[in-house]
């Protein structure tokens, strides 16, 4: 059996076996001495995740191989994911210095990640961090960043604050998402990102759009009988 064989195997293992049966074909695979594939780490990936094994999804990806460089920054942000799905934030935040240290650069879903569980756990001061982050590191903020910061600041009632973070980003540019889907099976999507997939399906005219006008939308919608003044 060669490589593209095994993998294959264990793809079909991971999309359509019991998680013993993927599991213990990743062990036969192993002992051969094949490298697994991309795809083959996403299915297997997600074989945990669909179980909300994250523990195991840790395990796994270690086991792959965190240094590995030809499936970018694949296996740190499913590593990082394992514990952002339960709110393991210490360990979340060690990994991530670990992935910095051994050379990798964090890409907008690694910033992603840590951003909705900040969002969640109303860590605003760390959130707001790590957007001065993106910016040194000239990674773009896609639409789940802006949610992570509007439903975060809304959420908690603090509207009027919402500038502290907006003023570090650009609400001029054009809505997109650019976070790894695999993101949304762990944390789900936030309202404001819901609100505006919505809205942006709906909208003919795209690349009229900003950012600027969502929030706007979103506001609106969501205080629409408060008297809340947005300086954007």
């Amino acid at each position: 059996m060669d490589a593209k064989t095994g993998n294959e195997f264990l793809l079909w293992y991971a999309v359509f076996g019991s998680l013993n049966e993927m599991e213990n074909a990743y062990g036969r695979f192993k002992r051969s001495r094949f490298l697994i594939e991309e795809n083959v780490i996403r299915a297997m990936a997600y074989g945990y995740v669909k179980r909300r094994k994250f523990y195991e999804l840790g395990e796994f990806v270690r086991d792959v191989g965190l240094g590995r460089k030809n499936v970018g920054n694949l296996l740190w942000n499913l590593l990082l994911l394992s514990y952002a799905a339960n709110f393991k934030m210490k360990s979340l935040q060690k990994e991530f210095v670990s992935m910095v240290e051994l050379g990798f650069r964090p890409d907008i879903t690694t910033f992603n990640i840590r951003a909705l569980a900040f969002s969640k756990m109303a860590l605003f001061w760390d959130l707001h961090l790590s957007i001065e982050h993106m910016r040194s590191e000239k990674v773009v903020p896609d639409l789940v960043t802006y949610g992570c910061v509007v439903d975060g600041y809304l959420d908690r009632k603090l509207a009027r604050n919402l500038d502290f973070v907006l003023n570090k980003m650009d609400v001029d540019d054009c809505p997109r998402v650019l976070t790894d889907p695999f993101v949304f099976e762990v944390l789900g999507k936030g309202d404001f990102h819901l609100s505006s997939e919505a809205f942006l399906e709906y909208k003919t005219q795209k690349h009229k759009l900003s950012y600027r006008v969502l929030i706007k939308k979103y506001l609106k919608k969501q205080y629409r009988r408060d008297q809340i003044f947005w300086n954007y």
